[in-house]
């Protein structure tokens, strides 16, 4: 596990940035963290980089439950699970197929056994200021987080 405490916003950006650089189709980026933990800003500034657009829309995919990006490497799905009812309501988004690229889940705890187990969690905690926030990154090996 790879612990960052992020002073601010750009912080954050910077390391969903440096993130970004290490994707490849068949990842999944796991966000966890309380309501406000900064999973959406991290997801955003994440598909900004993948995709060499500062200025990219991001919607949060609160109520569409997912959105598609065309991206240098790839496509990548962006789920928000907060809204689902059973693990099962996955899978009529796309599940499977978008597992073929990049997917990035915002309440990974509503996949059940459909978490993949070769996932990046980064999780989020508020951190002692307002805009401060605290970043654990658990599940790949140590040597493909070197840089982050």
């Amino acid at each position: 596990m790879i612990e960052r405490t992020l002073p601010n916003l750009a912080a954050t950006e910077a390391l969903a940035a440096r993130l970004a650089a290490l994707l490849a189709p068949g990842d999944a980026v796991l966000l966890e963290g309380p309501l406000g933990a900064g999973k959406s800003a991290f997801a955003r500034a994440l598909l900004r980089a993948a995709a060499g657009a500062p200025a990219l829309e991001v919607p949060s995919p609160t109520f569409t439950l997912v959105q598609g990006y065309e991206l240098p490497r790839g496509i990548a799905h962006h789920f928000d699970l907060y809204r689902l009812g059973r693990a099962e309501e996955v899978l009529e988004l796309g599940w499977d197929e978008a597992r073929e690229g990049i997917v990035i889940v915002e309440w990974p705890d509503r996949l059940g056994a459909l978490r993949p187990r070769d996932a990046l969690t980064v999780a989020l905690a508020p951190g002692d200021d307002d805009d401060a926030r605290v970043a654990r990154l658990s599940g790949w090996p140590p040597a493909r987080l070197q840089g982050l």
